[in-house]
């Protein structure tokens, strides 16, 4: 068994019971994860396996610090021995050093789970950052006016991704750009 794999049956049992909601959108990121494919090449794998596992610290089992980017790294490098790219694009995903500082949990995450390469941490973003509630592809500018309309203007969600908005930005445009390069060399 893959990672993918693997990776879809822990956030399955994890997700699908108490927030089938999280895990349709968990499904739609990975899906979205999966059309990366000719721009990631041997990394597809693993950028898929973030996807599912992006959102498993929002299962309350899991749930410590109420920051779900940190209890899902945790737990995947605690518990399930989860390899360490995983752990650190579960950390990092989405810009979340932005809400971890809203939390007062900076040091304890970039203590804790190093950055790893941008070009995954962008995918795992552009995939989470183009894919709704309900696993429905959206467009960037779509999902972030739906989080804040979730959320409401004051809440720490809100506020963090309105400081996080310039770098998921910039990760979509990134990725876009690179899937329109992969295209290209792919021509005759």
């Amino acid at each position: 068994m893959g990672q993918a794999e693997w990776a879809r049956d822990l956030a399955k049992h994890l997700l699908e019971p108490t927030l089938p909601r999280r895990w349709a959108h968990t499904q739609g990121v990975a899906n979205r994860a999966e059309s990366l494919a000719p721009m990631l090449g041997a990394e597809t794998d693993t950028l898929i396996a973030a996807a599912y596992l992006h959102d498993i610290g929002y299962a309350p089992d899991l749930v410590e610090t109420g920051f779900h980017p940190l209890d899902g790294a945790r737990y995947l490098r605690d518990v399930v021995k989860a390899d360490d790219t995983l752990c650190r694009l579960v950390a990092h995903h989405s810009c979340a050093v932005n809400e971890a500082l809203n939390r007062n949990l900076f040091d304890a995450l970039t203590a804790e789970f190093d950055e790893e390469r941008p070009e995954l941490v962008e995918a795992l973003t552009y995939c989470d950052m183009t894919t709704g509630p309900d696993g429905v592809h959206l467009d960037v500018s779509e999902r972030l006016a739906e989080i804040h309309s979730r959320y409401g203007p004051e809440h720490l969600v809100s506020r963090s991704i309105t400081a996080s908005t310039p770098c998921i930005l910039a990760a979509v445009r990134a990725v876009k750009s690179a899937m329109i390069s992969s295209h290209q060399v792919g021509s005759p």
